[in-house]
Protein backbone atom coordinates (compact mmCIF):
# COMPACT_ATOMS: atom_id res chain seq x y z
CA UNK A 1 0.00 0.00 0.00
CA UNK A 2 1.56 3.35 -1.04
CA UNK A 3 2.33 5.90 1.66
CA UNK A 4 0.94 9.43 1.67
CA UNK A 5 4.35 10.76 0.54
CA UNK A 6 4.40 8.43 -2.46
CA UNK A 7 0.85 9.39 -3.41
CA UNK A 8 1.68 13.12 -3.04
CA UNK A 9 4.80 12.72 -5.16
CA UNK A 10 2.83 10.84 -7.83
CA UNK A 11 0.13 13.55 -7.86
CA UNK A 12 2.80 16.24 -8.16
CA UNK A 13 4.35 14.38 -11.07
CA UNK A 14 1.01 14.01 -12.84
CA UNK A 15 0.11 17.67 -12.40
CA UNK A 16 3.54 18.76 -13.60
CA UNK A 17 3.25 16.48 -16.62
CA UNK A 18 -0.22 17.87 -17.38
CA UNK A 19 0.95 21.48 -17.18
CA UNK A 20 3.96 20.72 -19.37
CA UNK A 21 1.78 18.99 -21.95
CA UNK A 22 -0.62 21.95 -22.02
CA UNK A 23 2.26 24.38 -22.47
CA UNK A 24 3.86 22.27 -25.19
CA UNK A 25 0.52 22.06 -26.99
CA UNK A 26 0.48 25.87 -27.29
CA UNK A 27 3.83 25.99 -29.12
CA UNK A 28 3.95 26.18 -32.90
CA UNK A 29 4.58 22.76 -34.41
CA UNK A 30 7.26 23.73 -36.92
CA UNK A 31 10.29 21.49 -36.66
CA UNK A 32 11.30 19.30 -33.78
CA UNK A 33 11.04 20.64 -30.24
CA UNK A 34 14.20 20.77 -28.18
CA UNK A 35 14.28 18.80 -24.94
CA UNK A 36 14.96 20.18 -21.47
CA UNK A 37 18.45 20.80 -20.10
CA UNK A 38 19.70 18.79 -17.17
CA UNK A 39 18.29 21.54 -14.98
CA UNK A 40 14.81 20.73 -16.23
CA UNK A 41 14.39 24.16 -17.81
CA UNK A 42 12.74 24.24 -21.20
CA UNK A 43 15.00 25.09 -24.10
CA UNK A 44 14.65 26.00 -27.74
CA UNK A 45 14.15 29.29 -29.49
CA UNK A 46 10.34 28.98 -29.47
CA UNK A 47 10.09 28.33 -25.71
CA UNK A 48 9.18 31.50 -23.76
CA UNK A 49 12.10 32.82 -21.75
CA UNK A 50 9.94 35.27 -19.83
CA UNK A 51 7.85 32.99 -17.61
CA UNK A 52 7.04 34.29 -14.17
CA UNK A 53 4.93 32.57 -11.52
CA UNK A 54 2.45 34.35 -9.29
CA UNK A 55 1.69 32.84 -5.88
CA UNK A 56 -2.02 33.59 -6.26
CA UNK A 57 -2.98 32.53 -2.74
CA UNK A 58 -0.40 34.95 -1.35
CA UNK A 59 -0.88 37.86 -3.76
CA UNK A 60 -4.67 37.93 -3.35
CA UNK A 61 -4.11 39.25 0.21
CA UNK A 62 -1.81 42.13 -0.73
CA UNK A 63 -4.43 44.89 -0.72
CA UNK A 64 -5.84 45.58 2.75
CA UNK A 65 -4.95 41.99 3.82
CA UNK A 66 -8.26 40.90 2.27
CA UNK A 67 -8.47 38.24 -0.46
CA UNK A 68 -9.38 39.98 -3.72
CA UNK A 69 -9.22 38.74 -7.31
CA UNK A 70 -8.69 42.35 -8.44
CA UNK A 71 -5.29 42.32 -6.71
CA UNK A 72 -4.17 39.32 -8.76
CA UNK A 73 -5.57 40.90 -11.93
CA UNK A 74 -3.54 44.04 -11.28
CA UNK A 75 -0.34 42.05 -10.68
CA UNK A 76 -0.89 39.91 -13.80
CA UNK A 77 -1.51 43.03 -15.89
CA UNK A 78 1.61 44.76 -14.53
CA UNK A 79 3.72 41.69 -15.30
CA UNK A 80 2.37 41.40 -18.83
CA UNK A 81 3.07 45.09 -19.48
CA UNK A 82 6.67 44.40 -18.43
CA UNK A 83 6.93 41.58 -20.97
CA UNK A 84 6.36 38.54 -18.76
CA UNK A 85 4.12 35.52 -19.37
CA UNK A 86 2.54 34.91 -15.95
CA UNK A 87 1.42 31.57 -14.59
CA UNK A 88 -0.75 31.74 -11.47
CA UNK A 89 -0.79 28.99 -8.82
CA UNK A 90 -3.53 28.74 -6.18
CA UNK A 91 -4.15 26.62 -3.10
CA UNK A 92 -7.31 24.50 -3.44
CA UNK A 93 -9.11 26.72 -0.91
CA UNK A 94 -8.52 29.98 -2.81
CA UNK A 95 -11.98 29.89 -4.43
CA UNK A 96 -13.61 29.56 -1.02
CA UNK A 97 -11.71 32.59 0.24
CA UNK A 98 -12.64 34.66 -2.80
CA UNK A 99 -16.16 33.46 -3.70
CA UNK A 100 -17.29 31.04 -0.99
CA UNK A 101 -16.96 28.01 -3.29
CA UNK A 102 -14.35 25.80 -4.92
CA UNK A 103 -12.92 27.24 -8.14
CA UNK A 104 -10.99 25.24 -10.72
CA UNK A 105 -8.47 26.40 -13.32
CA UNK A 106 -11.18 27.32 -15.83
CA UNK A 107 -12.99 29.55 -13.32
CA UNK A 108 -9.78 31.38 -12.36
CA UNK A 109 -8.73 31.67 -16.01
CA UNK A 110 -12.04 33.38 -16.79
CA UNK A 111 -11.69 35.81 -13.87
CA UNK A 112 -8.09 36.63 -14.76
CA UNK A 113 -8.57 36.68 -18.54
CA UNK A 114 -5.74 34.17 -18.98
CA UNK A 115 -5.62 30.84 -20.80
CA UNK A 116 -6.50 27.90 -18.57
CA UNK A 117 -3.02 26.51 -19.26
CA UNK A 118 -1.51 29.41 -17.28
CA UNK A 119 -3.50 28.60 -14.11
CA UNK A 120 -2.92 25.80 -11.62
CA UNK A 121 -5.11 24.99 -8.61
CA UNK A 122 -3.28 22.42 -6.51
CA UNK A 123 -5.15 19.34 -5.27
CA UNK A 124 -7.10 19.58 -2.03
CA UNK A 125 -5.01 18.76 1.03
CA UNK A 126 -1.66 19.63 -0.55
CA UNK A 127 0.52 22.67 -0.16
CA UNK A 128 1.02 24.93 -3.16
CA UNK A 129 4.63 25.72 -2.20
CA UNK A 130 6.28 22.64 -3.76
CA UNK A 131 4.21 23.10 -6.92
CA UNK A 132 5.22 26.75 -7.20
CA UNK A 133 8.89 26.05 -6.50
CA UNK A 134 9.06 23.02 -8.77
CA UNK A 135 7.41 24.80 -11.69
CA UNK A 136 9.65 27.84 -11.20
CA UNK A 137 12.70 25.60 -11.36
CA UNK A 138 11.43 23.68 -14.39
CA UNK A 139 10.63 26.82 -16.38
CA UNK A 140 13.50 28.99 -15.19
CA UNK A 141 10.91 31.39 -13.78
CA UNK A 142 10.94 33.75 -10.84
CA UNK A 143 8.10 33.95 -8.31
CA UNK A 144 5.94 36.92 -7.33
CA UNK A 145 5.10 36.51 -3.63
CA UNK A 146 5.73 37.84 -0.15
CA UNK A 147 6.43 34.29 1.04
CA UNK A 148 10.12 33.62 1.75
CA UNK A 149 9.76 29.79 1.45
CA UNK A 150 12.21 29.33 4.36
CA UNK A 151 10.91 25.80 5.04
CA UNK A 152 11.83 24.84 1.48
CA UNK A 153 15.28 26.46 1.18
CA UNK A 154 17.16 23.18 1.60
CA UNK A 155 15.35 21.56 -1.34
CA UNK A 156 15.10 24.79 -3.34
CA UNK A 157 18.20 26.88 -2.53
CA UNK A 158 17.29 29.31 -5.31
CA UNK A 159 14.79 30.93 -2.89
CA UNK A 160 17.79 32.58 -1.21
CA UNK A 161 19.15 34.02 -4.48
CA UNK A 162 18.59 37.76 -4.95
CA UNK A 163 15.83 38.48 -7.45
CA UNK A 164 14.34 34.97 -7.48
CA UNK A 165 11.46 35.96 -5.21
CA UNK A 166 9.77 39.19 -6.24
CA UNK A 167 8.04 41.06 -3.46
CA UNK A 168 5.24 43.51 -3.98
CA UNK A 169 2.26 45.18 -2.43
CA UNK A 170 0.30 48.40 -2.34
CA UNK A 171 1.55 51.78 -1.19
CA UNK A 172 -0.56 53.97 1.08
CA UNK A 173 -1.57 55.85 -2.09
CA UNK A 174 -3.14 52.63 -3.43
CA UNK A 175 -0.43 52.21 -6.09
CA UNK A 176 0.81 48.67 -6.82
CA UNK A 177 4.57 48.14 -6.54
CA UNK A 178 6.71 45.18 -7.57
CA UNK A 179 10.43 44.75 -6.93
CA UNK A 180 12.77 43.34 -9.55
CA UNK A 181 10.20 43.00 -12.30
CA UNK A 182 12.43 43.51 -15.29
CA UNK A 183 13.61 40.37 -17.07
CA UNK A 184 16.92 39.23 -15.58
CA UNK A 185 20.09 40.02 -17.54
CA UNK A 186 20.42 36.40 -18.61
CA UNK A 187 16.81 36.40 -19.85
CA UNK A 188 17.20 39.68 -21.71
CA UNK A 189 20.43 38.53 -23.37
CA UNK A 190 18.95 35.19 -24.47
Amino acid sequence: MPTDDVILLALFGLVLLGVLLLLLRQRPRRGRAAGPHRTGRPTGSRQPKNWILVDGSNVMHWKNETPQISTIRAVVKALMVRGFKPGVVFDANAGYKLNGRYMNERAFATLLNLPKSQILVVPKGTQADPYILGHARDFGARIVTRDRFRDWSEDYPEVTEPGFLIRGGYRDSGELWLDETQPAKAEAAA
